[in-house]
């Protein structure tokens, strides 16, 4: 593994590149999927080979899905990630998350105590200089910023500063998570890590995180991480130019200092400054100078800040602009109002999650500041391993499936035999006379009457006169037939619509509120969940909700999946 010498001091450990040795193996082993028992194992402390994680073996030579990479089947050690050194292989953990494998829990909570440190000895008000690559959201997209740090020319060409919100929603927040973390310990100074709103307890139990930390790892990892979340800066100056954070401004900053005073070792509260900083948005309408901070209700805490507020305190701060993350933009940035006075913008949103939540159909977008020059670079999403929502596993998934079909099977059994029928059969009715149903003794009394209110519907033609004979308590049992049969017509065109629409199901559940889908949208079939999908705008619109702070507090059970 090459290592280059920075700046400050460090040694930046150089990521695969397509040009390396290590990122030719990669790409050979991607396009072959070969076994990555085939790259030459890194050596350990005595100069003795070091085994790398195996893979899924296919000795029939016989995978349905031969030309994908095979997954690996064993745990990373810290044998094989650490060099003799003391720094991370990256490039032996960069093949083993993109194979989809796990690390051994001392190695993951080694990377998770070290990346700590180093995060706890940072101020809260990050200090940075030129050539910076800022990134916003990335939400759980490995594969996604894998791509990212291509398109950023590799860590040794650039520091980074992340705005947060590595987590949630995207089902690869653990890989997100370990990389960054083996980054930071590679090169502390050159590699930045701010908070986001979802860094917190309550969001990563409300939303997925928990869920996948736990599934893949377990309760320990979980808590390890959280307490390291708790050690995450929350703010930046660049150049002494620019203010960054994850959200935005806050009533109770007037300078950059005041985010010294900030206590963030901690949950974030529900206001205060430390809630502004992570949950705050900009606004374009106009606002009065009475009312320059105005409550936040998309987001149910922290401010709304409009343009003078923004203006004012760029002024007061000698700054040129505020540079933020936290909200979705269709092309993966956003260049507000600009300020009259520099004739930049008063505030640059980046977001980096392209086609967030496989839904959104939108760009991703990286802010390169270099010799006080900014660029912007846009790119698009990469293809993920498929997965089932909720880290469900296939039986899991199969179970309303199979109980549909279990439905339709008990509906054929339910059929009377040839003998059963000629018992049952009654005297011919005579002309004039309303024909009793069949009585099938398989039945129930009950369900023998369902089938006569049945019979007598079908029978009557819509005649109001035959339909008199039937009594009150038939009338009623007719109601509540009719009510079942609905309830039963609406069951089935939802499972019709399951089975028929799954993927497309899915992928709109992954983007509403806690999985739930919007009232009514199964029954109106494939057009409806189709249109929902396709637009960038009704997407958003569908996912509102989910910008809101949930009332759910840690320890809460996890809201249902529906």
């Amino acid at each position: 593994m090459e290592t280059t010498p920075s700046d400050d001091g460090d040694t930046v450990a150089a990521l695969p590149s397509k040009g390396s040795a290590a990122g030719q193996v990669a790409e050979q082993l991607r396009a072959e999927g070969k076994s990555q028992e085939k790259i030459a194992p890194p050596k350990g402390d005595g100069g003795a080979p070091v085994a790398l994680p195996a893979r899924l073996k296919d000795p029939l030579k016989n995978r349905t899905m031969a030309d994908l990479p095979p997954p690996a089947t064993e745990l990373l050690t810290p044998a094989a990630f650490w060099s003799p050194e003391g720094t991370p292989r990256l490039d032996v953990l960069e093949q083993h998350l993109s194979a989809e494998g796990l690390l051994s829990k001392e190695l993951m909570l080694d990377i998770i105590t070290r990346a700590k440190d180093e995060l706890s000895a940072e101020p809260n008000l990050l200090k940075l200089k030129d050539p910076i690559t800022i990134v916003g959201d990335i939400h759980g997209q490995y594969y996604d910023l894998r791509q990212l740090f291509e398109l950023a020319g590799g860590l040794q060409e650039s520091r980074f500063l992340f705005l947060g919100d590595y987590v949630d929603r995207g089902s690869f927040a653990m890989e997100v998570l370990t990389f960054l973390f083996a980054l930071k310990i590679s090169s502390p100074s050159r590699f930045r890590m701010m908070r986001g709103n979802h860094e917190s307890r309550q969001m990563t139990s409300y939303y997925n995180f928990r869920e996948e930390c736990e599934h893949k790892y377990d309760s320990t990892v979980y808590e390890a991480i959280m307490d390291t979340f708790d050690c995450l800066p929350v703010a930046a100056n660049i150049n002494g130019q620019f203010f960054a954070m994850h959200g935005g401004l806050s009533p109770e900053l007037r300078v950059m200092n005041d985010v010294l005073t900030i206590d963030r070792f901690m949950e974030p509260p529900t206001d205060g400054l430390l809630c502004d900083l992570l949950w705050s948005d900009p606004t374009d309408k106009p606002l009065s100078k009475a009312d320059q901070f105005v409550p936040n209700e998309v987001r149910s805490c922290a401010y709304f800040f409009g343009f003078n507020t923004t203006v004012a305190f760029l002024k007061e701060n000698r700054l040129l602009s505020v540079i933020r993350a936290h909200e979705v933009q269709l092309e993966g940035f956003k260049m507000h109002r600009t300020n009259p006075r520099t004739g930049f913008p008063s505030v640059i949103t980046v977001f980096s999650a392209p086609n967030y939540c496989d839904a959104y159909g939108n760009k991703a977008a990286l802010l390169m500041l270099n010799n006080a020059t900014l660029n912007v670079k846009q790119f698009h999403f990469t293809e993920h391993p498929y997965h089932l929502p909720n880290f469900m596993n296939v039986f899991e998934w199969s179970l309303p499936f199979i109980a549909e079909k279990i439905t339709e099977i008990l509906q054929v059994l339910s059929i009377p035999d040839e003998a059963e029928l000629a018992e049952n059969q009654p005297p011919e009715a005579k002309e004039g006379e309303l024909k009793m149903p069949v009585t099938r003794k398989s039945l129930t009394a009950d369900q023998n009457d369902s089938l006569e209110l049945i019979q007598r519907i079908l029978t009557s033609g819509g005649d109001e006169h035959e339909l008199l004979i039937v009594d009150e308590t038939e009338a009623a049992r007719r109601r509540r037939m009719q009510q079942k049969a609905h309830i039963l017509g609406r069951i089935a065109k939802v499972q019709r619509t399951l089975r028929e629409q799954n993927e497309l199901v899915m992928k709109l559940k992954g983007v509403c509120p806690g999985h739930r889908l919007p009232p009514g949208i199964l029954l109106e079939g494939r057009d409806r969940i189709r249109n929902e999908l396709d637009l960038y705008e009704t997407t958003q619109a569908a996912d509102i909700i989910n910008e809101k702070r949930p009332d759910h507090k840690p320890g809460d059970p996890v809201p249902a999946s529906s």
